[in-house]
């Protein structure tokens, strides 16, 4: 079997696109989504994203990690808007369906602007902290991030028993400065570093801003610039969550399986 499929990257966060607005794929094939992903033996992705119609919006993301499981993905979700807007499916605003539920996006100046879900509160995990931005994610403040032993201390609070039995992705922090950090990310489902997460550096802003009416907060990663602007309100939730950043087609081709 021939699969046409599309190789984006947002900062750095790599994934196999395909347009399977007829359905061919056979989205319950685990071990095809992985072998796709895989870095030797396949296309080689963080993951992988299907764009399907759907009668009440733009298009449908059907996202699966490099392991097959699924959650959201805010990089991917940048992504999957760009490659729709080169499939004709939209212009420069979308309505799309993602698995946490709706989401608005604007394409303007070559960044993908994604409005993510309003954001319930921070829980506190002693000197860390934990939010949920559609994937869950831990959040940790160090010094000297560059050099941070990421995939070791990542793996550790991953498998924790206190986020038992789904796990949990972790990140990084590092202060830049007043309105700027440092955030590395290790993954659950790619399990490893990536060189960026949407997610992850939404809910690292979030966690540094939280105590601002409203804040706009750059980000470095290893892979590039992103920022994540938002307002809070009364109640601790955090609301108008912008996640921004660059979105581009490294390649296209057809893979034998």
């Amino acid at each position: 079997m021939e699969i046409s499929f599309y190789k984006y990257q947002g900062t750095g966060n790599d994934f196999v696109m395909i347009d399977d607005r007829a359905q061919k794929f056979d989205s319950s094939d685990l071990k095809l989504i992985s072998k796709l992903c895989d870095r030797k033996f396949g296309v080689g992705a963080d993951g992988l994203i299907l764009i399907r119609n759907h009668a009440d919006f733009d298009f449908e993301m059907i996202y699966f990690n490099a392991d097959g499981s699924q959650s959201m993905c805010g990089n991917g979700a940048r992504c999957a808007v760009a490659f729709s807007a080169f499939l004709g499916i939209l212009d420069e605003k979308t309505n799309f369906l993602a698995i946490d539920g709706a989401h608005e996006a604007i394409l303007k100046d070559g960044l993908v602007q994604l409005l993510m879900g309003d954001v319930a509160g921070i829980d506190e995990k002693g000197p860390d902290s934990f939010v949920n931005t559609g994937s869950p994610h831990h959040i940790r403040f160090v010094q000297d991030v560059e050099k941070y032993p990421v995939v070791e201390e990542g793996i550790k609070v991953r498998y924790d028993r206190m986020y038992t039995p789904a796990g949990t992705n972790v990140n990084f922090v590092e202060k830049m400065s007043g309105d700027e950090i440092f955030v590395r990310t290790y993954e659950r489902g790619v399990e490893n570093e990536t060189l960026s997460c949407g997610t992850g550096v939404t809910a690292a802003a979030i966690v540094f801003g939280k105590d601002q009416p409203a804040a706009t907060i750059k980000i470095k990663t290893l892979g590039g610039q992103l920022s994540v602007k938002f307002k809070s309100s009364d109640n601790g939730v955090f609301k108008e969550v912008w996640l921004i950043g660059p979105a581009e087609q490294v390649f296209a081709g057809e893979i034998s399986v």
